[in-house]
């Protein structure tokens, strides 16, 4: 597997991202994409922002890729998260994951998201459309629920 993990403040460009990872490879038969976009909360919201420790946030996220390889067959994966001051209709995050058929490449990306969300080391502070700085914001708990399910399966 071909793993490529970035912690970047730029934007990525989500169709430039899958044609690199699949560039004159003719072993991938799925191309599995989540990304994640940052939403205006229906008006409230005008950014999040996002931070994390350099260097622990991209071994972390690494270790998780790495485990999505041991538990199923993927031929390649890359995981962007940004950082930084996020204005709503910005990309956050991108996790393709690439495989020979599509049942992996679907699972891994899942997977890499439950994590994304509820355990990297990331913290997400709301900015408030009215000038206000809101509260860091926790994990919510549907998304600990989701993420529960990986601790009792052993892959695919």
């Amino acid at each position: 597997m071909v793993p490529a993990v970035h912690v970047q403040r730029q934007d990525f460009d989500v169709a430039d991202e899958i044609a690199s990872l699949t560039a004159g490879r003719t072993d991938i038969g799925a191309v599995v994409t989540f990304s994640g976009v940052c939403r205006d909360e229906a008006g409230r919201l005008a950014a999040l922002e996002l931070e994390h420790y350099a260097g622990m946030a991209e071994s972390e996220i690494e270790r998780v890729v790495e485990e999505a390889g041991r538990r199923w067959p993927l031929d390649a994966v890359t995981v962007i998260h940004r950082y930084g001051r996020i204005v709503p209709g910005e990309n956050i995050v991108l996790v393709v994951t690439a495989a020979a058929h599509r049942g992996a490449a679907f699972a891994a990306a899942e997977f890499l998201m439950d994590y994304l969300k509820t355990r990297a080391p990331f913290w997400k502070r709301e900015h408030a459309a009215d000038g206000t700085a809101g509260n860091w914001v926790e994990a919510a708990a549907r998304d600990d629920e989701a993420a529960q399910r990986w601790q009792t399966k052993a892959g695919s």
